[in-house]
């Protein structure tokens, strides 16, 4: 038999999901996180589900592993010493930025600070032309001292290379490259025409700047991995997700670290889309709120939008412009620091915030009995009545209720005057607001109406807030999926193998020829293609798919434009004006133009075959109820009420297909709970997912 394992880290637990292929069958595990060393975790949790499912290690084909690992050390900088190499006279692009205020009207701006600071910066001479030409060749010896000053006075461990205009002529930044592969062997060291070969240098050296952070992080964590895994009796591959929702060798991961931006939350959205194909829902607000972040994906035609673009660690208050900008392949989705770690805090104006410091795995919120003392959203859900102190993780992890209440009383209660129930309700109503509103200001930016859609609840904490969020935004029906604690880890199962990669190069459609459009993605091509042959996927079994980003001649904003599956370049390059009509129109409904095109970008992805979980898949424990499932009631708090009720709690591995549960209720599985609201009503489909229909839309 043939199995596979799912693992996924969180800033405060880490979810695993181990899939017998034969059987299809999943066994799922939740444990800590080990924020000293995340691959103990890692290497734990696979140990004591394998030995639990009774298999041998050697019977384990893959491991698919997500992680928040670059995210979290991009956000808390916690990255290496990086150095930066530029073309002389533009040391101070990335405090330059894009000279763009945000919000034209707010005075109270922010922008973070860039992760080079400008003394780790040194110029070289050099100089391209915007079309690759060379006006001024490499200064190779001025390479060789900066690099050595950097090293010896400002201790680096990697090295970002960001020359003007080395997307459209790598040759400058390779041989910077090569001259320090060979004299400085130990420098990790990232080219901005290999990690982002586009346009526009301040997002093309912050997104290398990215990469050159995290690399020795991301090699010695892959490395310590990796060790583990082959010391364990492990002989299969070991694959890690990417931000666009496909998956990489190890050996690729640790060339392209900033890929694995959202790592582990991509696999969250895309086992979202994969319910919502199976349900018919074709337009989905994913959810996922774990320990320490929550994250909301908007999923379009059974699939998750997908961007170039993605800012990390907005400084101010969500807004975009305010991050990091990266530009890497990602699954679009919006990320905040809320979760049930999330601190609660006393502000300047005397007011309640929640997050975004984490109280993590360790030493964890007051109530895990590990040390920590700082009242945390999930002491709050547990003074809430929401939830149960001896049935947290199945009863595995007993939670120390006086310890949240004394946490809530004296850090929030005591100093702004309130009982512990109303400063408790007031920590869970923050974090849903605040949830709410940075889901509000992403789907606006995306132009999706929210209103009309299904969200699908997922993560530790995602299931406790769901229906609360739903109805602040008036979504009309939320799906909780069977093993909602621990989805990213099946979203990794179901991630096929993939690559893609971008280019700018600016041509008029007027000028463009079959064979010129052939040439130009032929190298594109073969790159991604390279990739899968690389782990060992058949070439029969790769797809590849071609898009384009195009504009009318003039404008600063491109349009996508997907291209149909064919080799047939002139058949291809005939329908281009149409194709971005069609796209442009999903868009601007009212801007159709009669106007000359051009296009400005070329994308390549390649695909391997996406996993599959069977037709009839099978969770451990799911459905085994006989005598019903109703197993105990506690006092849990309503807003609706402004009171605690008497409320009946059901183990949701006994509920069966067509049982009805009406609110308020609470239904319990290992990993997380399910709050239903007064009046909302929660029905069980043959899946076996809980589909909660909001009283209101009712």
């Amino acid at each position: 038999m043939v199995y596979r394992i799912g693992v996924d880290i969180g800033g405060t637990f880490t979810d695993f999901a181990l899939f017998d292929e034969a059987g299809a069958r999943l066994s799922v595990h939740k444990q800590l996180t080990t924020p000293d060393d995340p691959s103990r975790a890692v290497l734990e949790g696979i140990a004591s589900l394998v030995g639990r499912s009774g298999i041998k290690f050697d019977a384990v084909e893959a491991v698919s592993h997500g992680t928040t690992l670059v995210t979290n050390a991009l956000i808390e900088r916690k990255g290496a010493r990086a150095g930066m190499l530029v073309t002389a006279g533009f040391r101070d692009v990335l405090d330059m930025g894009l000279e763009r205020r945000y919000d034209v009207f707010d005075l109270r701006l922010a922008f973070p600070d860039p992760l080079i600071a400008r003394r780790l910066r040194r110029e070289v001479k050099e100089r391209l032309r915007h079309d690759g030409t060379i006006i001024e060749p490499l200064d190779l010896n001025g390479v060789r001292i900066a690099v050595a000053d950097l090293i010896e006075h400002e201790r680096i461990e990697a090295l970002a290379i960001c020359f003007l205009h080395a997307f459209t002529n790598p040759a400058h930044e390779d041989l910077a490259r090569r001259l320090v592969a060979a004299e400085f062997p130990d420098l990790f060291v990232s080219t901005s025409a290999d990690i982002f070969p586009n346009a526009r240098e301040f997002e093309r050296w912050t997104t290398t700047s990215m990469n050159a952070y995290v690399q020795p992080m991301a090699d010695r964590y892959l490395a310590r991995l990796e060790d583990g895994l082959s010391s364990s009796g492990f002989r299969g591959r070991l694959y890690i997700m990417t931000s666009s929702g496909g998956t990489l060798e190890a050996g690729a991961a640790r060339h392209y670290p900033v890929r694995m931006l959202e790592s582990g939350p991509a696999a969250g959205a895309l086992m979202s889309a994969h319910h919502g194909r199976a349900l018919g829902l074709a337009q989905l607000l994913s959810f996922d709120m774990g320990g320490t972040t929550a994250k909301g994906a908007l999923v379009r035609g059974g699939a998750p939008l997908k961007s170039y673009e993605l800012e990390v660690g907005r400084v101010h208050e969500f807004k975009r412009g305010s991050g990091l900008p990266a530009r890497i392949p990602v699954i679009d989705m919006i990320e905040i620091g809320a979760g049930g770690g999330s601190i609660a805090e006393i502000d300047a104006r005397r007011l309640i915030r929640v997050g975004p410091r984490s109280a993590g795995a360790r030493p964890g919120p007051a109530c895990y009995a590990q040390g920590g003392t700082a009242a945390t959203l999930t002491d709050a859900n547990l003074v809430l009545g929401y939830l149960g102190a001896g049935s947290f993780l199945g009863g595995a992890m007993a939670l120390d209720q006086p310890a949240a209440e004394h946490a809530i009383t004296e850090s929030i209660a005591t100093p702004l005057g309130l009982d512990l129930v109303r400063a408790a309700s007031g920590i869970h109503a923050i974090v849903s607001e605040d949830v709410a509103r940075a889901f509000r200001i992403h789907a606006s930016e995306r132009g999706f109406d929210y209103r009309q859609c299904t969200m699908v609840a997922f993560g530790g904490s995602g299931p406790l807030h769901a229906l609360g969020i739903a109805k602040k935004l008036r979504i009309p029906r939320v799906v909780f999926p069977m093993g909602a604690g621990v989805m990213s880890a099946f979203g990794l199962l179901v991630s096929p193998l993939g690559f893609e990669t971008a280019r700018t190069k600016r041509i008029a459609l007027s000028a463009l020829t079959p064979e010129s459009m052939a040439d130009t993605f032929a190298p594109l091509m073969a790159q991604t293609r390279g990739f899968l042959e690389r782990a060992n996927v058949p070439p029969e079994h790769i797809a590849i798919r071609l898009k384009l980003d195009m504009r009318y001649v003039g404008q600063g904003y491109e349009i996508e434009v997907p291209l149909p599956p064919s080799t047939d370049w002139a058949a291809l390059l005939a329908a281009l004006p149409a194709l971005f009509r069609t796209e442009y129109a999903k868009t601007f409904p009212l801007g159709v133009l009669d106007e000359p095109l051009e296009i400005l970008g070329w994308k390549a992805e390649a695909l391997g075959p996406e996993p599959s979980l069977g037709e009839s898949l099978k969770i451990d424990g799911a459905g085994r109820g006989t005598g019903g499932a109703l197993k105990a009631r506690r006092p849990a708090f309503f807003a609706e009420t402004g009171d605690y009720v008497d409320c009946p709690v059901y183990d949701r591995y006994g509920l069966k297909p067509g049982e009805t549960i009406t609110g308020p209720a609470l239904v319990e599985e290992r990993e997380s709970t399910a709050v239903i609201g007064p009046g909302d009503r929660v029905t069980v489909d043959p899946a076996l997912n809980l589909i909660a229909e909001l009283g209101e839309a009712r």
